[in-house]
């Protein structure tokens, strides 16, 4: 099996919404280890935010059916971001036979974007 997903996201909204709810919104969304490995860089956060969105188009669910947490993206040791799901997410995943997951991260000035193709 075969599963795909993407997303873009303008880095404006991340940006917005640290300056209106701070912390608040970043313990919603992120883990702490996501939070601490993209402090201050906005572009890493919408990177990370379009990731979660991708994986859960993949998963064929939606953001709406799993925490924001389940989905986890750090960085391996050559720096290439690294994926872990968790609770919900990876329960799904293990349905849907997805043992095998690629993403790639990219951004410009103003956007975002997360691929991300799962295999099973």
């Amino acid at each position: 099996m075969l599963r795909t997903g993407v997303d873009l996201i303008e880095i404006e909204r991340i940006k917005m919404a640290l300056t209106r709810h701070g912390r608040r919104y970043l313990s919603r969304i992120y883990t702490p280890a996501e939070i601490d490995l993209c402090a201050g860089h906005p572009e890493s956060l919408a990177a990370r935010f379009a990731a979660k969105e991708a994986v859960s188009k993949a998963l064929g669910c939606g953001i709406g059916e799993i925490a924001w947490h389940e989905i986890e993206i750090l960085s391996d040791d050559q720096h290439a971001p690294s994926l872990h799901l968790h609770g919900t997410a990876a329960q799904k995943a293990q349905q849907l036979g997805l043992v095998y997951w690629s993403l790639s991260l990219s951004h410009s000035q103003s956007h975002a974007i997360a691929f991300v193709v799962a295999l099973g």
